[in-house]
Order: C-alpha cells, then structure tokens, then sequence
C-alpha cells in the first residue's frame, strides 16, 4: 500500500491541501491504486506547502507546491521508490533547513495525526505527566527551576519561579490559564502547535495543574483561530475519555481539567491581566499589578498564566530532566525557541533552534533573504511593537540578553523582513496609529500618547526645514518616554520601540540627515 502524508495545517489548506488530498483519493479510486491518505500536522516548511510526503524505503520523499493538476502525474511515476518527478525535494528531512534545526516543541510537527492518541503516545507523549504524577508538587515545581525555563512571550520571567509563587499560595480554588491569543504580526508558532500537535499543550497544562493544584485550566484562544479551536476542543474530549483528564488524572488521584475560551479578536487581550478580564466574560482591559496574577489572578484566585510555548516546554522537562533541557541554549536562555519567519521572505516557515543562532542566519540561511530579491532593509523582531533591527546588527545572537543590549526584544520570536522599497517613517506612524486603535483607554500615556503620536509623526514626516524637523523629533522623543515609562502594560510601553529604533537606524525615512539625527 502506498501511504501518502498531506498536512491539515492552516496554511497548507489554505494553498489546497484539501483539494490536494481529495485528488489523489479520486485519482487513486479511478486507477484502482490501494493509497492510504494520512491527514498531519505540517513540518512548518511553508514555502513548499501543499508539500505532500510519501513512505520509501530510505525515508519519506517530499513533492512541493502540489496542486490537483498534478496528482496524475504524479501517480504515473514510482512515489514509493522516491520516484522522480519535477516537483520532488527529495528526503524531507534531509532538506538543509528542516536537517540543522533542534526540534524539541516541533518533533511530531508533518509526522503525526493532530487527534491521534494513539501516534502522540508512539512518539513519547504523556510520559511527562507519567513522571510528574509520581512526584509531590514541590518537586515537579523544583525541576521546572532547575530547567531554566523562562516564558515564551515578551518579558522572558522564569516560568519556576511563577509555579512557585502560585503553588505556595493559600486558596481552595486555584488555575492554570494559557494565553493562546497569539496576535503578533509575523507569529504562527502557537498556531501550528494547537492544531498539530495538541495533546503536548493539554499535557504540558495538566502537569502545571498537578503541581501548582490547580483543577480548573483554561486555553484562551483568538477567534480568528477557528480550525486550532476545533481542533482542542476534540483533543479535549480524547484526552478526557482516556483518563488523561478528569476526576483522576492519570489514575494518580489529582483533578484536572481544561476549558476552551474564544477571545473576540482584542490585541489587548494578549496581555495577561487583560486576558483574565475576559475570560471572566468582561470587556477586555488591563488591570493594575499588583497584585499579581499568581496571587490574584482569574476569578481572584491564584493562577499560573502561560503562553502556548512555555506549557509545552514542561512535558519535555519532566520526562527527560531539568539537566537535559539546560543543555539547549547559552547564557540564561535555555532550551530551544520557535522562531517564526514571515513577510517579505523566501522561505518563510518555522525554524525551531536553540537561543544563540544569529539573526544572520535565520535571515539568509533558513530564509534565503527577500522574496523579492531585493537587499534586506531590517527585520521587525517580536512583533508589531518589536524594534526594526538593521543588517549591521545581524550578527547580534538570538537570546534574551543580547537582544536587550541593543535595544530590542525577542517577544514571541517572530521575525518580519523587508526589503530597501519599504519606508520605515510610515511603520512607526503605523505603530502608534496600531496602538491607538488597539489601547483598552485605561491609561492616558498609552491612550493619548499614541494618538499625538500619529499626529507628531505625520508633522515630522511633512516639516519643510531642519529646524523643523528638530523640534518635532524633540517632542517625539518626550512623548517616547512617556509613553514607555508611564504606561501601564507593555502596549504602550512597547510602542515606542519600532518607533524610536526606525529613527536611529533609518533616519532618512524621517526626512533626517545624520547630522540631523546626532544632535
């Protein structure tokens, strides 16, 4: 029998997978071929999407950008022997960009079915949780210290030291929430995992729960995310119906389980305290902190809050150990991380690394540069609020201190090129203009600062003279740090990033000459 792999990933169904899937199962039908067609998760190679992969003897052979015109095709040559044809790549993960990566998160992503138990277990899932569900809380607690992990969003905090604080809180009542409202440009990370990987983050949220003893979860995902949001609530019911959830987790007498949200399409509500708001059915706004999350967090209990990448780190911890994990990494940024590349990019996809590559190599080696051609201009890193980061600062490792150092930011590890057509003067107006839209409105620097800014911008950008443009760069830089110190969530506090590393690096965009932009 001829088995064939065809993602069910977002992006692959997009550019027809389905379509893709439904030819060779007529093709096959017509030809009287017996072809087994297995719906997976996508290896995050989407320059190459559909990729369809076949078994062969040496491994499974690749076929790119595979459209319906071209299953007959195809099935006239011998896919089972790597058979050759026009669109073929060859051993997929001997592809030099899948064969250099370190995939801990990504290891089944393009192998297993998203809502098959049975492939999850085959390839080490649940022995995390087997693990911790024969250690006391303390001790589940202890290793995810010893990992060194630290949460896959914007601030970076050691993922230990919040299961620590929740755990030692005093409540009945206690939860572990995920915030899966992945609302960065250029991120798809958590994305692809909660729809082709799922049970590793409904294990990873339940060997939270155990520790912390929380009994309640809830995985708070964007509405936009509507096959990711299918696709959990199944995984739910699956993982439930096998004792994985419930009453009795994995017949070790804990009770864990877990809730799907749908956010209503907020950025705000990426924001940890905001999010909390709307989990609990209000209008999503910041609250002040203190008190933390982990004290008074949802419902005003105490509450681990995560993101999708850091909860599916923990399986990996606590089946193979804190010491293992911590050889991933450099400096205090351990493990491995998702690096996401998008926009004007020609091989746009996932690349999963250890922190300490450079943003050299994830450009050109993985990315191959522009889709355009066209010399890099910068790269926006962590998002719409990320620092635009020029080529002469490419050679900076991708870690969280380094990344500090030069006045940027990892954030969710999406990476945004661009070419030298794009005009950086108008991105920092679009990102006040993005904060002013996207502000909850709770704090004036964040609310007002924003929308001057726009207004500040579009004078500098029009200011017929030097001195001019002087002072309207004076004041933009008030209004900077304002903004940055005086707001109350990182929205505000981050907008001026792409804003004021835009007019560092590119101070022609502005209308500033380099003497203009010394002073």
């Amino acid at each position: 029998m001829l088995t064939l792999y065809i993602p069910m990933d977002s992006v692959a169904c997009a550019v027809g997978a389905d379509a893709v899937a439904a030819a060779f199962a007529a093709e096959a039908a017509r030809r009287n071929l017996d072809i087994d067609i297995v719906r997976t998760s996508s290896r995050g190679l989407f320059w190459l999407e559909p990729l369809v992969e076949v078994d062969t003897p040496q491994g499974r052979a690749g076929y790119r950008e595979v459209s319906p015109d071209d299953v007959a095709s195809l099935l006239d040559v011998d896919l089972a022997a790597n058979g050759d044809h026009l669109l073929s790549v060859g051993l997929v993960e001997q592809l030099p960009y899948l064969k250099t990566q370190q995939r801990l998160l990504f290891a089944r992503a393009g192998i297993t079915s998203p809502l098959s138990l049975e492939h999850y277990l085959a390839h080490g899932g649940y022995q995390g949780l087997e693990h911790a569900a024969r250690l006391s809380h303390d001790e589940i607690v202890a290793e995810v210290l010893e990992s060194g992990l630290r949460g896959r969003g914007g601030a970076a905090f050691p993922a230990g030291i919040k299961w620590r604080t929740v755990r030692q809180a005093q409540a009945e009542q206690k939860y572990v929430v995920c915030n899966a409202d992945e609302g960065d440009s250029g991120s798809f990370a958590d994305r692809m995992l909660m729809e082709g990987d799922p049970f590793l983050l409904i294990e990873g949220m339940t060997i939270a729960g155990l520790a912390v003893g929380a009994s309640r979860g809830y995985i708070y995902v964007r509405s936009e995310y509507a096959p990711a949001i299918a696709v959990l609530r199944q995984a739910i019911d699956i993982a439930r119906a096998h004792g994985y959830l419930g009453e009795d987790v994995a017949h070790g007498g804990h009770e864990f389980d877990i809730e799907v949200r749908e956010g209503a399409g907020a950025y705000i509500c990426g924001e940890e305290t905001s999010l909390l708001e709307s989990v609990e059915g209000r209008r999503g706004t910041v609250r002040a902190k203190p008190p933390l999350p982990a004290l008074h967090g949802l419902f005003g209990q105490p509450t681990l809050v995560h993101n999708v990448l850091s909860l599916a780190s923990v399986p990996l911890i606590l089946s193979r150990g804190a010491n293992w994990y911590r050889n991933f990494g450099m400096g205090r940024s351990l493990g491995t991380m998702a690096f996401q590349l998008a926009g004007n990019v020609r091989r746009g996809g996932l690349v999963e690394r250890a922190f300490g590559l450079t943003l050299r190599e994830l450009v050109f080696d993985y990315g191959g540069g522009t889709a355009s051609g066209k010399p890099v201009k910068a790269v926006q890193l962590g998002g719409p609020l990320g620092a635009w980061i020029p080529p002469s600062q490419f050679d900076t490792p991708l870690d969280y201190e380094a990344l500090a150092a030069i006045g940027a930011m990892l954030g969710h590890g999406g990476a945004v090129l661009c070419d030298d057509s794009l005009n950086l003067g108008r991105m920092a107006r679009f990102a006040m203009q993005f904060c002013a839209e996207e502000s909850c409105g709770k704090c004036t620097p964040c609310r007002i600062g924003s929308t001057r800014g726009v207004e500040v911008i579009e004078r500098l950008l029009a200011a017929p003279d030097s001195a001019e443009r002087q002072r309207q760069r004076a004041l933009l830089d008030d209004l900077c740090d304002t903004m940055q110190y005086g707001s109350l969530c990182a929205l505000g506090g981050m907008t001026p990033f792409p804003v004021q590393s835009a007019m560092r690096h590119f101070p022609a965009d502005f209308g500033l000459d380099t003497q203009e932009q010394a002073r």
